[in-house]
């Protein structure tokens, strides 16, 4: 019965290219071998055996090919996106208007925008290849003929089983993702994230490792960082309050702290340090038996701890030359 209804068809013919090849429009190859062979058994068998094989052949190589031009492009548009980024996190006008001679070593700089942009570049291009790789191969998979239906839910289930398991740990990849492309902060940095302070040793995509003054190493999850305070970009601001005797004439200690603060500035090596002339903003607060005089110095960056220590002990040496009386703020 199959025979004789494709024998009724107009293109099943025997001695035609179209019954040998079986294929009612027969491939160019095909049909060349007809041509030269005018032979039904050996067109069949090239047809069956060879010219559907290498077509589905030629496929896989262009799906591959074309996926490999795509990721490489892809690559490319990565790398460059995330080195103009990590370059030009502001304005270059704002970066040289706002740059210090304490921002650091030109040469250190470069290397950690440098090394920023290979880690996010590193993570997108990983990213990138999956995603196009991964489509490439499941074309692949479909024109052999495989049913990719049942692939693709069995993806889908453990891919939402997999991230509502490890979604604390994809908080972190991402909140690190986005430290980096913001430069919030980087090794060398001191940082305060509320329950840990201190100086920057490593940043991963995953955790921030600091250490603080006691020399105790922090690990904290980026995901975990809900604010960062960073005293280490651009400049700093030693804020000291210097409490006396409530008695005390508050004009004379004011210039007193002036004097002292501007002696100091002028001595090296802080007159580099300190970037603006010191100044006594007057009285902070009655407290008690003392007033509380405060005086501010505009620093590098992360380095108001030497700077108030320094001013702290010359204010104690002028306040016994004038016979200042230091008191103790009540709680």
């Amino acid at each position: 019965m199959s025979f004789a209804v494709a024998s009724s068809l107009p293109w099943a013919q025997d001695g035609t290219p179209e019954a040998a090849c079986g294929d009612s429009t027969p491939t160019t190859a095909c049909r060349l071998v007809w041509n030269i062979s005018h032979n039904s058994g050996f067109t069949k068998f090239y047809a069956d055996w060879l010219d559907a094989p290498l077509g589905t052949l030629s496929k896989i190589i262009l799906t591959f090919v074309i996926a490999l031009i795509v990721r490489n492009l892809a690559h490319r548009m990565i790398s460059k996106v995330t080195m103009q980024m990590a370059e030009g996190t502001m304005a270059e006008k704002v970066r040289e208007r706002s740059r210090t001679v304490f921002d650091g070593n030109p040469v250190l700089l470069n290397k950690r925008r440098a090394q920023r942009a290979q880690t996010l570049g590193s993570v997108l291009r990983s990213i990138a290849s999956i995603v196009i790789m991964g489509t490439a191969a499941f074309s692949i998979l479909g024109s052999i003929g495989l049913n990719i239906a049942p692939i693709l839910a069995s993806a889908s289930v453990i891919g939402v089983a997999v991230g509502f398991g490890a979604q604390n740990i994809v908080k972190d990849f991402l909140a690190g993702l986005f430290m980096l492309l913001e430069d919030q902060y980087g090794v060398g940095d001191i940082i305060d994230v509320g329950g840990a302070k201190g100086t920057v040793e490593a940043v991963t995509l995953r955790v921030t490792r600091m250490r603080d003054v006691n020399g105790v190493v922090w690990y904290v999850p980026n995901g975990e960082i809900k604010k960062v305070g960073n005293e280490s970009q651009n400049w700093g601001r030693a804020v000291l309050d210097i409490p006396v005797d409530i008695h005390e004439d508050t004009e004379k200690v004011k210039e007193i702290l002036q004097s002292t603060a501007d002696e100091m500035v002028a001595d090296g090596p802080w007159n580099d340090i300190v970037l603006e002339e010191p100044s006594v903003w007057g009285v902070q607060a009655l407290a008690g038996d003392a007033i509380v005089i405060r005086v501010v110095l505009k620093t590098a960056p992360g380095r108001q701890g030497d700077v108030a220590r320094e001013l702290r002990e010359r204010v104690k040496r002028s306040f016994d030359e004038a016979g200042v009386t230091v008191a103790t703020p009540a709680p």
